[in-house]
């Protein structure tokens, strides 16, 4: 059983992990237990799990019956009943189970074989030709992409808007608006918008609203409980967590869910037995490893804030950045991605320092064990907000995306240092 704690936070009733002889199920404990503790529990049905820790990896395409009663009994359109490959078995409905405890008032959750999928695959759940989608700005720029290769031919028109002006937002809306996908902090520019309210107008719009929170997970930001109608997560970042496994999902409740399983099902969404197995294992120590890349994170963050060549920290986590107080109020964690804006610097220079780098990696992606670097370019793909944005100089506009992984931090601020040096070496 689930429900929701101070602030928003998941609180899961604990089970028994492992039934004795003869019963049926798991014994339950009424005693709740905190997001660390969820992690490690959540998911681990007895009936799924047998007598060992994890669940086992099934392999199987074809689901054998006893009888044919047994086979009409397997028609019914549920995790935990075997039907065919395709429906998943106990590994992937371990951690579909494990993520929708995560996530109050989820009655389900979708997997689909990568982030980009669970987006599309919720776009398309709850969308038709003739309607209208309102992205936010900073969107991740395959959304955009998707709005326009995915969307577009098949008659679904994409709108943009700023996240950060509700004044406006109401005025969005039309009577052919159907979804509005949000995303907050925005994947590169870090903006934290007001997800309660933005929800709370799209709901009175009659509009879904969908949240890509990636960057939080339910253990930063309880989505659904903060009014959002679906939850869309890259497992491939934080719950996969060793840059081996690619992955998404969208958690829902009742009504969406249905819609988006069904919707999952046709087109014909399966993970991977094997990488199921890999997500769960990356869950149980999803934890720890967000305490520590965040506060890694905040330590590289309050160093940058103080260095010469480096215009603006964009992490909503650091005290006086932009959106750290919706960030206060709204969340209860974060992550290691954080980026910043070089002071007066050309693309030349940022190369120099990307090239700099030894401990860093140059590679798309976030959330694993290591710590990445990536060039930050918002001005070549947004279209209703400005870059750089008001009051700032128009020399500081090249940014560099950081994920901060599990090393010492001392060792990335000195191999941050010496990337500087080189930058203003040529």
């Amino acid at each position: 059983m689930t429900g929701a704690g101070a602030n928003g936070a998941p609180i899961l009733t604990c089970r028994r992990k492992r039934a004795r002889p003869g019963e049926q199920g798991a014994v339950k404990n009424d005693k709740p237990v905190a997001p660390a503790t969820q992690v490690v529990e959540a998911g681990r049905r007895p009936e799924w799990t047998g007598a060992v820790v994890n669940p086992p990896v099934w392999r199987a395409s074809t689901h054998l019956y006893a009888d044919s009663a047994d086979l009409a009994t397997g028609r019914a359109n549920a995790d935990g009943q075997f039907y065919y490959g395709r429906r998943g078995a106990p590994t992937q409905w371990a951690l579909a189970d494990a993520l929708t405890a995560l996530e109050p008032g989820a009655a389900g959750t979708v997997l689909y074989p990568s982030g980009v999928a669970a987006i599309a695959g919720a776009l398309l759940a709850v969308l038709k030709a003739g309607d209208v989608l309102l992205v936010t700005d900073n969107a991740y720029e395959p959304s955009r992409a998707l709005a326009r290769t995915v969307l577009d031919p098949l008659g679904i028109e994409t709108r943009f808007f700023d996240p950060l002006d509700l004044g406006t937002f109401p005025d969005r809306f039309c009577p052919r608006t159907r979804a509005v996908l949000l995303e907050s902090p925005g994947s590169l520019t870090m903006e934290v918008c007001d997800i309660p309210a933005l929800a709370a107008i799209a709901r009175e719009k009659g509009a879904v609203s969908l949240l890509d929170n990636t960057w939080a997970s339910p253990l930063g930001f309880a989505a659904l409980a903060h009014g959002c109608d679906i939850s869309l997560m890259s497992l491939t970042k934080h719950v996969g967590g060793h840059s081996d496994l690619m992955m998404g999902s969208a958690s829902a409740g009742e009504h969406w869910h249905q819609l988006l399983r069904l919707k999952a099902q046709a087109m014909g969404n399966v993970v991977s037995p094997d990488d199921a197995a890999l997500a769960l294992r990356g869950l149980r120590t999803m934890a720890v490893r967000l305490e520590r890349s965040t506060a890694s994170a905040l330590t590289l963050a309050r160093w940058l804030r103080e260095r010469p060549e480096v215009a603006h920290v964009l992490c909503p986590m650091l005290e006086g950045s932009p959106g750290h107080d919706l960030w206060q109020r709204d969340f209860t964690g974060g992550c290691g991605l954080f980026s910043f804006i070089l002071k007066g610097r050309d693309a030349a220079a940022r190369s120099r320092f990307i090239d700099g780098l030894a401990l860093f990696g140059i590679g798309y992606s976030w959330g694993g064990f290591e710590s990445l670097v990536v060039p930050v370019d918002p001005a070549r793909v947004r279209t209703e907000t400005p870059w750089p944005p008001a009051g700032w100089d128009s020399a500081d506009r090249l940014g560099l995306r950081l994920s901060i992984g599990l090393e010492d931090p001392a060792d990335l601020i000195a191999d941050l240092e010496r990337a500087f040096a080189a930058m203003d070496a040529g």
